[in-house]
């Protein structure tokens, strides 16, 4: 393996593309600590160390920013808003007949769809951005029971100075969208997902270190135990996939012979990747949103719907708001596959070109045996996103850990995810280059 990482770097072109995503990569974490127009930087750093921590959606997008959204940066919404842009563009799929038209028109329609995500992508940043200083406004953004600091973030509440850091923002997103496509075109490629996994991989060793002063050296030990456990398991699951052979019947074209080969269709046990953790996350926050804007009067009387929401919907070591976390994650790994993978589709494209699967008939009858067999695929596959959802959350209830857990959640996920997929991708362009790969 070390010689093969040395391979990497006396290869001129390679060198060249993993050195331009470093200094892209340098960039992206530069701007996460340059404080928007009008923020105090005093302030904002003296209620960072009182370990204050958000909740719910702002974790979700403080986590994908890399802390960059705590401290009211220019980098503070993160790559979230295309995250969500791209979510919603390929829902809408489903909805829209066009989209569904334009994503089989091939390059184009790729590039079509592209565009519209960029679009929706800047949109969803002026929303976040104006919500994200209306919270800080508040004096909301560090939790309820805020200091004097926590409640003036900012040094300046008129019109211009909100519109300014408004627009901050959400050039901040462009950009960040805009290097990612760069890493893309010009780096070890998945710029968007690199982009992602340096934002979480950046809050690692704050949170180890976190462990470490709260608990001692010894749990701190432990937790890096478990976490190359969970690391080693969530990378068996990862890699592991159903393969469904098909077998393509032999065409004379003129003088030559097509087809006649053997493949096979790959269903991974977890298609639907954190998507689900993501959709769940945000729904389960809607209600704690609902009862933080219903909250009672000084010296009257909260709601009854209110104190049970606050009571059981908004702690994450709760065990109905761990049931409702479980229950919404594998409900939404069955509709996110059942979006993204359609059987009918698959099967009619296989008898188009001459496919079959081995004692299944062409047309229906393959579109149904894929059905099943999706079916019984996503279904531990869910339970999985589940488990691994919920890792944080027993961690926090069973030895009161950071809620920050490093590894669970959706981060364990994306690292792993983006990890492998980046080394695929170097392991492709060293074997283009006649050596040796990266894997073995």
């Amino acid at each position: 393996m070390f010689s093969a990482i040395g391979r990497i770097f006396r290869t001129p072109d390679l060198r060249r593309k993993i050195g331009f995503t470093l200094g892209i990569v340098a960039i992206f974490r530069l701007g996460s600590f340059i404080p928007a127009p009008f923020v105090d930087f005093g302030n904002v750093q003296a209620c960072l160390k009182l370990n204050q921590s958000t909740s719910g959606l702002y974790e979700l997008v403080n986590l994908f920013s890399g802390g960059a959204l705590l401290q009211l940066s220019i980098f503070a919404l993160g790559i979230m808003p295309y995250i969500t842009a791209s979510i919603i563009t390929q829902l809408l799929r489903v909805v829209i007949p066009h989209f569904e038209t334009l994503h089989k028109e091939g390059q184009a329609g790729q590039g079509r769809l592209t565009q519209y995500t960029r679009y929706l992508t800047i949109a969803l940043a002026v929303l976040q951005s104006t919500t994200l200083i209306t919270v800080a406004r508040s004096g909301l953004l560090f939790g309820t029971n805020t200091s004097t600091e926590c409640a003036n973030l900012l040094t300046d509440n008129s019109w211009y100075a909100i519109l300014l850091m408004v627009i901050t923002m959400t050039a901040g997103t462009g950009l960040i969208m805009w290097m990612g496509e760069l890493i893309t075109e010009r780096g070890v490629g998945n710029g968007m997902s690199l982009l992602i996994f340096t934002s979480i991989s950046a809050q690692f060793p704050g949170s180890l270190g976190a462990i470490q002063q709260a608990k001692g050296w010894n749990v701190f030990f432990l937790v890096i135990a478990v976490g190359i456990v969970i690391i080693g398991l969530v990378v068996f699951v990862e890699q592991s996939q159903r393969r469904i052979p098909v077998q393509y019947a032999k065409r004379v074209v003129g003088r030559r012979t097509y087809g006649g080969n053997n493949t096979y269709i790959p269903i991974k046990v977890n298609m639907a990747g954190v998507v689900p953790v993501i959709f769940a996350s945000s729904l389960l926050y809607l209600p704690a949103l609902i009862a933080q804007f219903n909250q009672p009067k000084p010296g009257e009387d909260a709601a009854p719907w209110v104190t049970w929401i606050s009571n059981y919907l908004t702690q994450g070591d709760q065990p109905l708001y761990m049931l409702f976390y479980f229950l919404l994650i594998v409900g939404f790994t069955f509709f996110y596959v059942a979006i993204t993978f359609n059987p009918e589709e698959v099967a009619e494209n296989m008898k188009k070109y001459g496919g079959f699967i081995p004692g299944i008939r062409a047309g229906r009858p393959t579109a149904e045996y894929l059905d099943y067999v999706l079916t019984r695929i996503t279904f531990p596959g869910s339970l999985y996103l589940g488990f691994v959802a919920l890792i944080p959350l027993l961690a926090l209830a069973i030895v009161q850990a950071n809620q920050n857990f490093p590894f669970g959640g959706a981060s364990i996920l994306i690292i792993v995810g983006v990890g492998l997929e980046t080394v695929k991708q170097i392991d492709a362009q060293l074997q283009q280059r006649h050596y040796e790969g990266l894997l073995k």
